[in-house]
């Protein structure tokens, strides 16, 4: 491969359709972002609570070819002029990993450059370092998401190793499952921080699952039951809309607290079993100000480094597959054109899919 690369990444794993074009003059230097495209399909799925796959997709259909043309026009370049394209390949809704990994597979087969198929858990793990010359470096990533939360020692690019994960509910499907619950907008996460900010983490008493457990594994699904039985109590029938306003920031707030509890206590525990000394955190929930605040208190506390992405990271994007896309191409690690999609792909299961190729 060329010295510089030029990278297009495309991100359908979900509800975000997203491009990004990255330019890297080698791993010493931070890869320049020359544009970023997404349409979030968040208005369309809000009425129905959650995001449903059949809308997803046909939307990634539509809007794809369009966004597409924008994030070339932003870089100021054309399909024809990238070295490798990328796009998630799992894991995800199945149909919408389809649309951006065929449409990348079509685009690699007309400019006859590479194609890399990226694991979205890979993008979220090493997007701390997106921004950050050299590269990654061996840490604790811990991904919390909607979808996943896992605690991962990161020796190099593709070699990890699982040290914890959620065993029911992601950090960030317990934060829109209970904003449901609470009778707030879709997705409940970004509400649930914002009303907590004026709430009493000590109101309610909320439980703590596995923190005396030795190992990095976490659960959430007794928290989120534990709020669904409060509610009862506090209001009538249980309708949160009839929830006084300050007793609703209380209960985001106590719930809020009971995550950001375990998160960083299971951080914590990960890190020590890895032998690091840096913890990057990614993933939708990285956004949250409580955990950012809080981990960064815990961090300098413990003397370790803390790595966090920019906020524009955190959620779904296409920038970050770029980047992985391009960390693999550097390394001779591309996919064959007919491989398919994996909606349960594993994050360990990538070098395993990728092979070694002699494109230059």
């Amino acid at each position: 491969m060329p010295e510089s690369l030029t990278v297009l990444g495309i991100e359908s794993s979900c509800d975000e359709t997203a491009v990004a074009i990255l330019r890297s003059a080698g791993e010493e230097k931070a890869p320049e972002i020359l544009s970023s495209v997404i349409s979030s399909q968040i208005a369309i799925h809000r009425q129905h609570g959650g995001v449903v796959p059949e809308l997803a997709s046909r939307n990634h259909s539509a809007d794809l070819p369009g966004i597409i043309r924008t994030a070339c026009r932003e870089a100021g370049t054309a399909p024809a002029d990238i070295d490798v394209f990328g796009a998630t390949g799992g894991p995800g809704l199945v149909a919408a990993l389809l649309v951006g990994n065929s449409t990348a597979k079509a685009l690699a087969l007309a400019a006859g450059r590479p194609f890399v198929s990226v694991n979205h858990l890979e993008g979220h793990l090493l997007s701390p370092f997106l921004k950050r010359p050299g590269g990654p470096v061996p840490h604790l990533g811990m991904v919390v998401s909607g979808g996943h939360t896992l605690f991962v020692d990161v020796r190099g690019v593709g070699n990890y190793r699982l040290l914890g994960r959620s065993l029911d509910d992601a950090a960030g499907e317990a934060f829109d499952k209970v904003g449901k619950m609470l009778g707030l907008p879709y997705p409940g996460g970004p509400e649930i921080d914002r009303l907590a900010a004026e709430g009493d983490p000590e109101a309610f008493s909320f439980p703590r699952a596995l923190m005396k457990e030795h190992t990095a594994n976490v659960s959430f699904s007794g928290l989120k039951t534990a709020v669904l039985y409060t509610l009862p109590k506090i209001t009538k029938n249980g309708d949160p809309h009839g929830l006084p306003r300050q007793t609703l920031r209380d209960l985001c707030a106590s719930f809020q607290r009971a995550v950001t509890d375990v998160l960083i206590h299971k951080a914590l525990k990960a890190l020590r079993a890895s032998g690091h000394r840096t913890l990057s955190i990614s993933g939708g929930v990285s956004c949250n100000r409580e955990l950012r605040s809080r981990l960064k208190t815990a961090c300098d506390r413990e003397k370790v480094k803390l790595v966090l992405p920019d906020f524009d990271l955190t959620t779904d994007n296409a920038a970050m597959i770029a980047y992985v896309t391009c960390l693999k191409a550097r390394r001779g690690l591309f996919h064959s054109l007919d491989e398919d999609v994996d909606p349960n792909l594993k994050l360990t299961e990538d070098l395993n899919r990728s092979k070694h190729s002699t494109h230059s």
